[in-house]
């Protein structure tokens, strides 16, 4: 798959300008974003991405703060490079080490996640996902059943199941995804993991203590009901992929309809990660 990097020049008075540009970008398609100093990289599927269309989602910031953007056509080939360019480990609360496999080992951690960087979402790097793990960490996995939903790489999925969990069941449409937690899984030593390409449809009819849901606001409310239908009495499950202002209200006021109860939220750069129980 060919994909369309964007470089982004912003001229902004204040962060949450940018946030909504890359929160419209998201709504457009783009699946995953570096910043940089002078503003931000976004990155589209080539066969997703349409500059007359995207130009006029984009007509009203322009009276909001100064921006331009460059595309560069970055093929398949060239997409892993550009990953491992920027790959730099990553640490969450002294307690994760996330690495590509041609970074040093940090024994030291409690759990050190090996992460081959291809084309999938998923490194850590986004806010999203470093909220993902930090709930993680606050929460029991042993002996639980789990249901990782939008798994990109599988990093989730591989540190549920490095904190105990029996079972772990990570589900992406991306072929790209899919074949990324397969691969990943092994290197990490991990035998636990049902790997499944397809969505809400492809969710087994199985019960899970747990489901991580890291993907985006539209999604999450179109597939709620499923996850509703396989969660335990008593269950946790974690939404991501979102931003705090409109979507935490729009997905909260979602969930209560499925009988889930927010209980807590993190926050990062007006990214957030929600809790819900049933």
């Amino acid at each position: 798959m060919n994909y369309y990097e964007l470089l982004f020049t912003t001229i902004i008075t204040d962060d949450y300008q940018q946030d909504l540009l890359i929160n419209e970008l998201a709504e457009f398609g783009f699946d995953t974003f570096e910043d940089m100093d002078f503003g931000f990289k976004a990155y589209i599927p080539a066969e997703g991405f349409n500059k007359k269309a995207l130009d006029e989602a984009l007509k009203p910031y322009h009276n909001l703060f100064t921006f331009s953007y460059e595309v560069t056509l970055i093929p398949q080939k060239n997409w892993n490079e550009v990953w491992e360019s920027n790959f730099e480990p990553i640490e969450i609360k002294d307690k994760v080490y996330v690495r590509a496999t041609f970074h040093q080992p940090k024994p030291s951690f409690a759990y050190e996640i090996v992460i081959d960087p291809k084309m999938a979402f998923g490194t850590g790097h986004h806010q999203t996902t470093s909220m993902m793990m930090e709930w993680m960490l606050e929460t029991d996995f042993k002996d639980k059943t789990v249901l990782d939903m939008g798994c990109g790489t599988g990093i989730l999925a591989i540190l549920a199941s490095k904190m105990g969990a029996t079972s772990v069941t990570a589900i992406d449409y991306d072929e790209i995804c899919y074949e990324s937690t397969l691969e990943n899984a092994p290197l990490n030593h991990i035998g636990n993991i049902i790997a499944i390409c397809g969505s809400k449809d492809a969710i087994p009819d199985y019960e899970y203590d747990i489901i991580l849901a890291n993907i985006n606001r539209n999604i999450l409310i179109e597939q709620m009901d499923r996850y509703v239908q396989v969660l335990k009495p008593g269950g946790h499950i974690f939404f991501s992929g979102f931003y705090e202002s409109p979507d935490m209200d729009i997905i909260t006021a979602e969930a209560a309809k499925y009988g889930l109860k927010y209980l807590s939220h993190k926050e990062d750069k007006s990214w957030v990660a929600v809790k819900f129980s049933n």
